[in-house]
């Protein structure tokens, strides 16, 4: 039976190095299964944050314009919290 087996197999360095190579491609906890979905869960990740610092980029431009204009801030003021001035009514539609 070990005759049908080459001879390079049979070495001791082949053999622990076959039995190292499995041990780290699919026993070991960093195995290349994980490394691939760490790595395709960072990729996600930086999309994510690009995303959100040009979200960051908007808002702090929204709120150079507000805070630079009285007027635009009044409007915002009434549109998004509903506020009103004192002698005036406020009726909300809600389109079902």
């Amino acid at each position: 039976m070990l005759k049908k087996i080459p001879p390079y197999t049979r070495n001791f360095y082949f053999l622990s190095s076959a039995v190292f190579l499995i041990w780290m491609l699919f026993i070991d906890s960093n195995d290349f299964i994980s490394q691939y979905k760490l790595s395709s869960k960072l990729s996600g990740m930086e999309e994510q944050k690009s995303y959100y610092l040009e979200k960051i980029e908007e808002v702090e431009k929204d709120r150079e314009e507000l805070m630079s204009d009285d007027k635009l801030l009044e409007k915002f003021a009434r549109e998004k919290y509903f506020m009103k001035k004192e002698t005036e009514d406020v009726f909300i539609i809600v389109e079902e």
